[in-house]
């Protein structure tokens, strides 16, 4: 306070003063007293000059503490002031002591007592003035020496945790500032940490995002190796299939030509079968005249003509007979063929049906697949989004924290770590592109490539198959959008 530095102010001029004046009659009295010794001329003439030295060195520390100079005056109070003060006191006792060595028994009473109160009035300005001025000085610092400097090394060690008592309303002193700047490293301390806790979590959680990212890349690596080898078998189903149909459409047409072959016999059975009714009807037109002419003539000549005629017709209907049952027999072996590849022929189809089934099943295995690959791609992309925020809030985290550090001033020599830090690279507001997968190499039986990177092209397919494998997400939380 202003009132409060000029009473100190006045103190200490009134002591300087009053000490001053102690010194110049003292000198006054040695000097005028025909008794003095030339030996106690000099103890005076040194204590003035110590005096003279010591009292400018006192009134420049009082006024750099009083101008808040707290730093310069205790330098100066222990380069300067001390060693004057002890040498001061030390000439003191000297000449008290030498004031004692030649007092006799023969000196009057009021001579000793005469230089007795010289030396204590001597060395009682001395201290005086010095209890004054170390009183005023330690009252200026707020506390003393030996604290402020315990306090500074504390905080050059790192330990702002020293307490610092002070006096009601003391707010100038250097004790205060000191207190002042600890509280402030201390909430600058204090504000690193936070952040270096904000982005050790930040961190945390972009290596947790980046473990899950990979092992869904993998569980998508997966899917497409499934993917791959479920088109690898519908091919192989399909080339099955295009076989059995070329099968089925030869056996068709060969049961075709056999079945056209059969109808000709057939038509060739009617044929002979009518033929034979033919005869057998005329059989029994002649048989009827024969009898009605046995009946009417019964001539033998004429029986033994139709008897003649008879055999005749016997042995033709003999051969048709014989010949139709050649026909029947040709017949039934070809419908027996027909029979077979008919038979032939369903059995392809059944076959050419089964492979249907399977490649139903291949094709919805393969839907199913290309569903949780599109789920592990969305969930993907949440990923990203949500480390792309973490990393961004990393980013703001450290820059408050550097923020916070350039409060503190370096010297020329060291490095700025604010002016040599990397620029942090801008993460767009806008929509992202989805994840390229990079290399998700699967080397398979047979020679197939490897699964591209960049896009989910379909892969080519080798012969070899492989079992299929059940693409699992690896955490169902994700939301999808």
């Amino acid at each position: 306070h202003p009132r409060y530095i000029a009473l100190e102010k006045q103190t200490v001029l009134k002591a300087h003063q009053d000490t001053q004046e102690a010194m110049r009659k003292l000198s006054t009295a040695v000097q005028q007293n025909t008794r003095s010794l030339p030996e106690e001329r000099q103890f005076m003439a040194e204590l003035t000059r110590l005096e003279l030295l010591y009292g400018p060195v006192a009134l420049d520390i009082v006024k750099l503490a009083l101008e808040g100079k707290k730093e310069e005056a205790t330098a100066k109070m222990n380069t300067e002031c001390r060693p004057l003060l002890a040498t001061l006191l030390t000439a003191s006792s000297a000449y008290e002591a030498f004031n004692n060595k030649i007092d006799d028994d023969n000196t009057v009473a009021a001579a000793v007592d005469y230089h007795q109160a010289r030396s204590v009035l001597a060395m009682a300005a001395a201290l005086a003035m010095g209890i004054s001025m170390i009183r005023s000085l330690v009252r200026s610092l707020g506390g003393e020496p030996g604290v402020a400097a315990d306090l500074a090394r504390a905080v050059a060690q790192g330990d702002l945790s020293m307490p610092i008592h002070l006096k009601a309303g003391d707010s100038t002193s250097l004790m205060a500032q000191l207190k002042a700047m600890q509280e402030g490293l201390a909430s600058v301390v204090s504000n690193v940490r936070q952040g270096a806790e904000g982005v050790s979590a930040a961190s945390a959680e972009i290596a947790q995002g980046n473990s899950d990212l990979s092992g869904r890349t993998e569980q998508q690596a997966s899917a497409l190796e499934q993917t791959a080898a479920s088109m690898e078998q519908l091919a192989s189903t399909v080339n099955q299939n295009a076989d059995s149909a070329r099968q089925a459409n030869q056996l068709a047409v060969s049961a075709s030509k056999v079945a056209v072959q059969g109808g000709d016999v057939v038509n060739q059975v009617v044929h002979t079968m009518k033929g034979i009714n033919d005869a057998s009807r005329k059989i029994s037109d002649i048989i009827s005249v024969i009898d009605s002419i046995a009946f009417q003539t019964n001539i033998l000549a004429l029986n033994a003509a139709a008897a003649k005629e008879i055999k005749s017709l016997i042995d033709n209907s003999v051969d048709q007979v014989e010949q139709g049952t050649t026909l029947v027999a040709t017949a039934g072996s070809t419908m027996t063929q027909v029979v077979s590849s008919i038979r032939r022929v369903t059995d392809i189809i059944g076959e050419v049906s089964a492979a249907c089934n399977e490649q139903s099943l291949g094709v919805a295995q393969m839907g199913q697949a290309i569903t949780q690959m599109d789920q592990v791609t969305q969930q993907n992309a949440a990923l990203v989004e949500e480390s792309a925020a973490a990393a961004g809030s990393l980013s703001t985290q450290a820059e408050q924290l550097l923020h916070t550090v350039e409060v503190f001033q370096l010297g020329a020599g060291a490095a700025l770590v604010a002016r040599n830090r990397p620029a942090v690279a801008a993460i767009a507001a806008g929509p992202r592109s989805p994840l390229a997968i990079r290399s998700a190499t699967v080397t398979k039986k047979g020679g197939r490539p490897s699964l591209a990177s960049a896009s989910l092209s379909v892969p080519k397919l080798s012969a070899a198959r492989k079992a299929p494998v059940v693409a699992k997400t690896g955490n169902d939380q994700w939301t999808d959008f």
